[in-house]
């Protein structure tokens, strides 16, 4: 059986059509990670319309190879320019651009590409074995599981996406409050829709995200356009002499690295960027020579690149499981599964198995493909950074309003972009940060109709939520983060007192 699932889903990928979308969204997604300030996320989103008009396999296979490219190719202008392409590169930009500075570009850009190779690589394997194990754990989960599961997955967003958790919590608020306009989804009445016909149907996902990921880029863009910057002029040669012995050497780092990766990158609302920063703050502590972090030192860059690509396929494994996104990049792609009628949650590994296996393969294929055309955007890195922005952003806004116009059929897609755009820009600008409000948004449903349900069943009784076992052990693990972070916040912050 297993095996007819896996020679249908080969069949699936391996089409001309598709192996061609695979490659263009490579090429797509190397160009956006390169370009300092567009993030992994915007060029998901900006794939979004695109999706809409693939079928479901390519759609994703879209989506994936995109996104690893990405998240690699912002390693790019932070070596070359101290200016990370995207924010999973941002943890180790200092350390990149110090390499570069002591002539070491060659190596440091040949470590990062293999480490996001091989991590990326680890990544799927993790993700293959336990994804379907966890949806058969999961067809027996209840309202009150998916309660728990739903509160556990805003906590973490609140509590491990944030420097600062108070701002966090008040991001999930807006998102939860944003995500209540619409029909209730219990007793089917309109709220928050101030007589608007469009507002009933809540606030289109699509939109917001491309909105508050693409627009608010775009504004923060626009507003630093002619920013100057210092371009390292060293020749880029063989990337890889060297990178053998290194990973020789810090063996230890890339395992270590890989193995947080997909361990924050499988908890709902971290993702790539949060595996990053813990995975190279991790190097510094445990290395023998601490002393050398911050004058151009691989030890740490080999950890954090690992984490990277790692991360980004173990935030699969929520997405897919239990429809929870495991970070920004997989909330989009939510999005898309629901556009697509496959709804994420153990059910779809019963129903499309061979849809499912097919993501697997292409995750396998773009981490491999990430290799040459990896080596390939290195060596034309310099022509892609001399783009203008003021050339890039323009075209950027086109795809936006098209994107957000499909989705909607309507200006009311665009207005919603917009809107959310602006207000996406207002809050990062003040320190408030965006993943939370995408979760509320995502998973304020999901946290609200299964609260509702349970209450019924349960007759109003708050003991219910913890009745059942699993139930327990998650509503006992939320609850224990709160009060954790309440009593780090709150307690442990107070001034000592005088003597």
């Amino acid at each position: 059986m297993t095996f007819d699932i896996l020679m249908q889903a080969f069949a699936l990928v391996f089409r001309l059509d598709v192996m061609a979308i695979i490659l263009a969204s490579a090429a797509f997604g190397m160009f956006v990670g390169a370009m300092p300030g567009l993030t992994a996320t915007m060029a998901t989103a900006l794939l979004v319309p695109v999706t809409f008009f693939l079928d479901p396999v390519p759609a994703l296979g879209a989506i994936v190879t995109a996104t690893a490219m990405a998240i690699f190719a912002g390693d790019i202008p932070a070596a070359i320019m101290r200016m990370p392409g995207t924010p999973a590169s941002a943890a180790y930009t200092d350390e990149s651009y110090a390499m570069a500075r002591k002539g070491q570009l060659d190596l440091n850009l040949g470590v990062n590409l293999t480490t996001s190779v091989l991590g990326g690589l680890i990544g799927v394997v993790i993700l293959v074995l336990c994804a379907p194990v966890l949806a058969e754990f999961a067809l027996a989960f209840s309202s009150f599981e998916y309660f728990w599961l739903a509160a556990l997955g805003l906590t973490c967003a609140v509590f491990l996406a944030t420097d600062n958790p108070l701002k966090g919590f008040v991001s999930l608020l807006l998102g939860l409050a944003i995500g209540t306009i619409g029909i209730d989804p219990a007793a089917g009445f309109p709220r928050f829709t101030f007589g608007s016909v469009e507002l009933m149907q809540g606030v289109s996902f699509i939109p917001a995200m491309i909105g508050m990921f693409a627009i608010s880029e775009i504004l923060r863009g626009a507003t630093a356009i002619n920013a100057p910057s210092e371009m390292i002029t060293q020749a880029i040669g063989n990337v890889f002499r060297g990178v053998g012995s290194t990973l020789r050497k810090y063996w230890v780092n890339f395992f270590r690295g890989s193995a947080i990766g997909v361990v924050i990158g499988a908890l709902p609302g971290a993702g790539a960027d949060i595996a990053a920063w813990i995975s190279f703050a991790v190097s510094k502590r445990f290395s023998k020579e601490p002393e050398k972090f911050g004058t151009g030192h691989v030890e740490g860059i080999v950890d954090a690149g690992a984490a990277n690509n790692s991360a980004l396929a173990a935030a699969w494994i929520p997405a897919l499981v239990f429809g929870i996104p495991g970070d920004s990049i997989t909330a989009i792609v939510i999005g898309v599964l629901y556009m697509k009628g496959m709804n994420p949650g153990p059910t779809v590994f019963l129903q499309n198995p061979q849809l499912i296996y097919a993501v697997f393969i292409i995750f396998v294929l773009a981490n491999l493909l990430m290799l040459p055309l990896g080596w390939a955007a290195i060596k034309s890195a310099r022509q892609v950074l001399r783009v203008p922005q003021n050339v890039l952003i323009p075209m950027i806004l086109i795809f936006c309003i098209v994107g957000s116009y499909a989705m909607t059929n309507s200006y009311y897609g665009i207005l919603i972009m917009l809107i959310m755009g602006v207000f996406a820009f207002l809050l990062e600008q003040n320190g408030f940060p965006i993943a939370p409000i995408i979760l509320g948004l995502v998973l304020g449903e999901m946290f609200e109709q299964n609260f509702m349900t349970s209450m019924i069943k349960a007759d109003g009784s708050f003991l219910a939520f913890f009745a059942r076992p699993i139930a327990a052990i998650l509503g006992i693990s939320t609850l224990a983060i709160w009060a954790l972070m309440i009593w780090r916040v709150g307690i442990a912050k107070q001034p000592a007192p005088a003597q």
